[in-house]
């Protein structure tokens, strides 16, 4: 019997939702069941699914809050199952903060729940000046000057490695 998975992400630009799906079609390919959807979906019930993934971008250096209220109110059943974290954010560029034991965020995030996932995964995101609002630029490019990030590159700039967005896929299908 294949086993079924739940794919939970919160992306607030779309890199999220685009690596959720990189992992949904790999896992599909290997033979899983997987169910993907939003956080403001309305909220599934976990019951039934043998593995779990939840994702989140950062904005304004924080995890989405529905996310980590989904984490608490389920805290029981997810350390039950077999899951995974993903924390997607442009700190993780660098490759000295793009694991979790050296990323800022993740970092952060353990130290604010029980919540033991059997997998977590650290991916860059996307940098797209064009489509954040006046403020938003604003704040990131204080950002990306603190970080030595780019601060105004002549188009959006992708950060994820695919590669290791595939490599955790595979390592997840096998948990």
């Amino acid at each position: 019997m294949p086993n079924k998975t739940l794919i939970l992400y919160a992306s607030v630009d779309g890199q999220t939702a685009d690596i959720c799906g990189k992992i949904r079609g790999q896992l599909e390919e290997a033979g899983h069941l997987v169910e993907i959807l939003t956080i403001q979906d309305p909220p599934p019930s976990i019951k039934g699914f043998d593995k779990i993934i939840l994702a989140s971008s950062i904005r304004y250096g924080k995890h989405n809050a529905e996310l980590i209220s989904f984490i608490d109110e389920n805290l029981t059943e997810l350390n039950r199952l077999k899951t995974a974290f993903l924390s997607v954010n442009l700190v993780a560029r660098k490759e000295n903060k793009a694991e979790a034991d050296t990323n800022p965020y993740v970092k952060k995030f353990f130290e604010n729940t029980d919540w033991k996932p059997d997998m977590v995964g650290v991916f860059a995101g996307k940098l797209d000046y064009a489509k954040y609002s006046f403020w938003d630029k604003w704040l990131i490019r204080m950002i990306m000057f603190f970080t030595d990030g780019p601060l105004f590159p002549p188009i959006a700039m992708e950060f994820t490695n695919w590669q290791k967005v595939e490599a955790f896929s595979r390592d997840f299908s096998k948990l």
